[in-house]
């Protein structure tokens, strides 16, 4: 079944090293936490913050093993007031066999904040 895992990281600079590491930590641990291969993923969908512009997060998924295939794309999130700065959510599209509520949402740093009912619900 076609399941969608959310996530959301933020970052300290908006510098590329910064935007790899958050990147990189984030969509690791939603694989892990999932128990996801490559081949079960259709898409990734990152969104960022118009705070960060150092380089396009999608780009580090390339860096995984079996990703080479896996459509990814960026997109520029709404502009509204007091929204979480320097801010990456991503969206996976997957299948997977886990019913709806045993899905692995990931927030990580300041991110935590916009789900506290997904994040760490289960360790």
């Amino acid at each position: 079944m076609m399941r969608g895992i959310r996530g959301a990281t933020t970052i300290a600079q908006n510098t590329t090293a910064a935007i790899e590491t958050a990147t990189v930590a984030l969509l690791t641990e939603i694989i892990e936490r999932n128990q996801l291969q490559a081949e079960q993923i259709s898409s990734v969908f990152f969104s960022a913050t118009a705070d960060v512009t150092a380089c396009f997060p999608a780009k580090f998924v390339r860096s995984f093993k079996g990703f080479e295939y896996v459509p990814v794309i960026d997109m520029l999130e709404m502009s509204v007031p007091n929204a979480l700065p320097l801010c990456i959510r991503v969206m996976v599209h997957c299948d997977s066999d886990l019913e709806q509520a045993a899905i692995h949402h990931v927030y990580q740093n300041e991110a935590v904040q916009l789900r506290p009912d997904l994040t760490l619900k289960e360790v």
